[in-house]
């Protein structure tokens, strides 16, 4: 069965085409332009502003003209990211979706589920002239995923709605009413580049199959992290012998768990033996520290050629050093909410640069403004403490929750009323862009609810197919509740 052949077909057929379209982060040109053919195909009324983003306009059905303006939100872009062995453009290429049982899933990609099925949803809802709803708009963000760059910069006057559903949630039964704040930090280690030394042999130590995942949502389930993995080895290795760093790469987005890591260090020769078998003892112990959450885990080391360079000595051991004491995971939970992570950081990516620099990408989130300064400034003095140079991004507001919400207690009803279970009322982890949202339109009344996927930032994404008509019919019935206010 294909995708654009399941039921709701609507929202399939158009999350059929959503897959079709390049949308990575900061890329959002081709999307965008689909978000406006699509308008105008529909004769939907639409407008952009200087930052990329879309909002269309639909009139309320007839007798709910005074009904409060609902504003369906979802952003364009996609977390891109591939398994090693897989071929793939996604600047280009569209993503190859196939039905797996109840669920939808990429060949070897992330699918973009996150957020492809909310955008689906909210055009969906434009288009269906079945929907009893007030005045209706849907706003499309772009870059959410890096900066929430959209939300950030959202033009004056945008929106006038006064209820916002966010269509970013992942999980089927469940309605967020507050999410965390969230800051990056980014360390530049400089380096020297000397030549590699011909009495030493060279290895390339790599880490693969880890689960990853959402550094926000999945950061509390203790998944590996592959430069951590990758740096504790490496420093084990220069505990005992001389060692000589060529690189080190490992992970690629901030707010996604690092599956992947590799470095090519070379040690003497006559020591070569010893560390090969130092390697199958680490990889005994580590696969036994993560039994149960690490199944198809990999460590490897090939023997390679020797590099022409080498990081100089002092730069490659206190980046393996701040690597491998780096914090990583849940610094405290909340004293609030049961079960939700209140503080946490992700050392996310390591990447080597032009012009001798490697840079070091971490994220920090909290719920409390204080102690997301808090976790950043540890991070910071971290790196500073390595000799590396230290810089925050702006960062983004978390969204304090309202359990007096009009919005929620509505969603809460239309939930209980379709499917017979009351749904958890819950703060997430994760960045939402409500806390923005909420900072230009200091009046909104907002929730955000989604179906469920796994997987969410790893070529793990996987969306629940019997969600997805959940998620359909409770839009279409809180839009017809808001409607009746």
């Amino acid at each position: 069965m294909n995708v654009k052949d399941l039921k709701p077909e609507l929202i399939w057929q158009t999350f059929d085409e959503i897959t079709k379209v390049p949308r990575p982060s900061c890329h959002e040109e081709q999307i965008r332009a689909y978000l406006l053919d699509f308008a105008k195909k529909h004769g939907i009324a639409v407008k952009t502003d200087n930052t990329g983003n879309v909002v269309m306009s639909k009139p309320a059905t007839p007798g709910h003209e005074n009904a409060p303006g609902i504003i369906l939100q979802a952003h364009m872009d996609m977390v891109c990211e591939k398994n090693s062995d897989v071929n793939h453009d996604f600047m280009k290429d569209p993503i190859e979706t196939y039905v797996d049982g109840d669920w939808v899933k990429a060949r070897g990609t992330t699918l973009g589920a996150d957020n492809g099925i909310g955008v689906a949803g909210a055009l969906a809802a434009m288009v269906d002239d079945s929907l009893e709803h007030g005045p209706l708009e849907a706003l499309f963000t772009i870059n959410e995923e890096i900066g929430l760059e959209g939300a950030q910069n959202l033009g004056k006057d945008m929106v006038s709605g006064k209820m916002l559903l966010n269509l970013d949630s992942e999980d089927d039964g469940e309605i967020f009413v507050g999410c965390a704040g969230g800051i990056d930090t980014t360390a530049i280690f400089h380096y020297d580049r000397s030549l590699s030394p011909e009495n030493f042999k060279y290895y390339r130590i790599s880490v693969r199959g880890l689960l990853g995942g959402h550094s926000g949502g999945d950061i509390h389930l203790g998944r590996a992290n592959a430069n951590k993995v990758v740096a504790r080895f490496i420093w084990e290795c220069s505990q005992k012998w001389n060692i000589e760093l060529s690189s080190f790469d490992g992970g690629n987005l901030r707010n996604a768990i690092p599956r992947e890591a590799y470095a090519v260090f070379g040690i003497q020769t006559d020591q070569s033996e010893e560390a090969v078998r130092l390697l199958h003892r680490y990889v005994k112990e580590i696969k036994n520290e993560y039994k149960g959450v690490e199944p198809s885990m990999e460590l490897i080391l090939e023997e390679t050629e020797r590099p022409e360079y080498c990081i100089d000595s002092k730069t490659s051991l206190a980046l393996v050093r701040a690597l491998y004491s780096a914090p990583h995971g849940v610094y405290s939970m909340s004293r609030d909410i049961p079960g939700l992570v209140e503080t946490s950081t992700n050392l996310a990516a390591v990447k080597m640069l032009d012009g001798n620099q490697i840079k070091v990408t971490t994220s920090q989130r909290s719920s409390v403004e204080s102690r997301k300064q808090d976790i950043a400034g540890q991070v910071e003095a971290h790196f500073q403490l390595a000799g590396a140079e230290v810089s925050h991004s702006d960062g983004y507001p978390g969204w304090a929750p309202n359990m007096e919400s009009t919005i929620m207690k509505l969603s809460a009803e239309a939930y209980e009323e379709l499917f017979g279970v009351k749904p958890a009322i819950k703060a997430i982890h994760a960045g939402l862009e409500c806390g923005l949202f909420l900072a230009k339109y200091p009046d909104l009344d907002m929730v955000s609810f989604g179906p469920t996927m796994t997987g969410v930032h790893s070529p793990d994404e996987q969306l629940l197919i019997p969600t997805v008509d959940k998620f359909w019919k409770h839009l279409c019935l809180v839009l017809k509740k808001a409607a009746e206010l």
